[in-house]
């Protein structure tokens, strides 16, 4: 039997592992059936279900994004999720990843973890870990870094700060012991990721000096800013040259394939609010992208995570409601980086999110190394509100929860 979830769209012989892992009460298993991926997602619920900040997700994307449906991310990954048990009882869950696509990026051999649930319970975590790290070795990973779900190119990072309130659209949420558990297994901090809250009045009240900035790089240079079309296929191809050009000196970034891309356009056509996106151009080429994304958390909160029959209809009719934002990037090709066109670009967003009804924006995530991103942004006098962090532990030798 095949360790890839029942009906895996990318089978692979190599990943097969139908062994269990038994300690006293406690035994780790790999998913390889339906009910294995039910209860692996049922777990979420049942950990949360008293949580008044947990935001259900969207099922069927979650199921994707795990592998148990056609996900473009697994045409170059390799994966396989695992249940830990407590005396018959699923108390923890994570999925072990094998991205080819960073690896072969970053010259690396580096696995991953993520989609990481558990009750507080340092032996039932240390097994669940241990079990996806001797996965993760079996593959030839030298290194693990997470959570990621499935990369950074998604939901990513453990939230260390910021617990008060829900989490915004597509950012990561998990109870505040995690942190204790994956350290005591022996993780270290590698990078924190920041969230910074901006009432639109803040912004559109920028400090004198970055004004200056925005109104000599428009002249300079002559851009151009307007909508991003969702329908046009060469507004989606210029996001994404831009967005991987961006990026490419950012701490563990990977290109994001252009299959994966149209596949996030076509999820979130229906979400887009074109005039709460911006392009940037110079003399007609394309130099600079801004992306506004709804805070669609503030009507899931109230759902059960299925679109269907009727979620999409509340969620399409329920968006001119929201009053929350997120700025979810501002790219520049490199060239232009350091001559204020991510200003520029997202200027063109303000009095459209304003006329919109958008009362707070947030810039998620930061970066902590992206000094430049971070000052800009902290300048404009918004505020840190959560962090978000990513954990790396070496996979030689003995592990440090053994």
């Amino acid at each position: 039997m095949s360790s890839e979830p029942a009906n895996s769209p990318h089978p692979n012989p190599q990943s097969q592992n139908r062994s269990t892992t038994v300690s006293g009460p406690y035994q780790c298993k790999p998913v390889t059936s339906k009910a294995d991926q039910k209860a692996f997602l049922r777990l979420e619920v049942e950990l949360y279900r008293d949580d008044p900040n947990w935001v259900t997700p969207l099922w069927s994307e979650r199921k994707s994004l795990l592998g148990f449906k056609s996900h473009p991310f697994y045409d170059n990954a390799d994966s396989q999720a695992f249940l830990v048990l407590k005396s018959g009882k699923v108390v923890g869950r994570v999925l072990a990843i094998v991205n080819h696509g960073h690896n072969q990026y970053h010259e690396e051999k580096r696995g991953f973890f993520g989609f990481f649930e558990c009750i507080d319970d340092l032996q039932a975590s240390s097994l669940l870990l241990e079990t996806a790290c001797d996965w993760l070795r079996s593959k030839g990973m030298t290194d693990v870094r997470g959570p990621v779900n499935p990369s950074l190119n998604y939901e990513c990072g453990l939230l260390i700060d910021g617990f008060d309130t829900p989490p915004t659209f597509l950012i990561s949420y998990n109870h505040a012991y995690y942190g204790r558990l994956i350290e005591a297994f022996g993780f270290e901090k590698s990078q924190d990721l920041y969230c910074y809250d901006a009432s639109m009045d803040d912004l559109d009240d920028l400090d004198p000096k970055l004004k200056f900035v925005i109104d000599e790089a428009t002249k300079r240079f002559k851009v151009k800013c307007r909508p991003v079309d969702p329908k046009n296929p060469s507004d989606i191809q210029a996001f994404l040259d831009i967005y991987n050009q961006s990026l490419q000196r950012t701490w563990g970034y990977v290109p994001m394939s252009q299959a994966e891309l149209l596949h996030q356009s076509q999820q979130m056509k229906h979400l887009i609010v074109p005039r709460l996106t911006s392009l940037a151009e110079i003399d007609g080429k394309p130099v600079g992208a801004g992306f506004g994304l709804l805070d669609f958390n503030q009507i899931l909160i109230g759902m059960n995570g299925r679109l269907f029959p009727f979620g999409w209809l509340k969620l399409l009719l329920g968006k001119k409601k929201i009053d929350r934002l997120r700025l979810v990037s501002t790219n520049v090709l490199p060239e232009y980086q350091k001559w204020g066109l991510g200003l520029v670009t997202l200027a063109r967003i303000l009095p459209d999110a304003i006329d919109y009804g958008i009362r707070t924006g947030e810039f998620s995530w930061v970066l902590e190394s992206n000094s430049l991103s971070r000052g800009t942004i902290e300048r404009g006098g918004a505020r840190r509100t959560k962090v978000q962090r990513i954990y790396d532990m070496s996979l030689s030798g003995d592990s440090a929860g053994d």
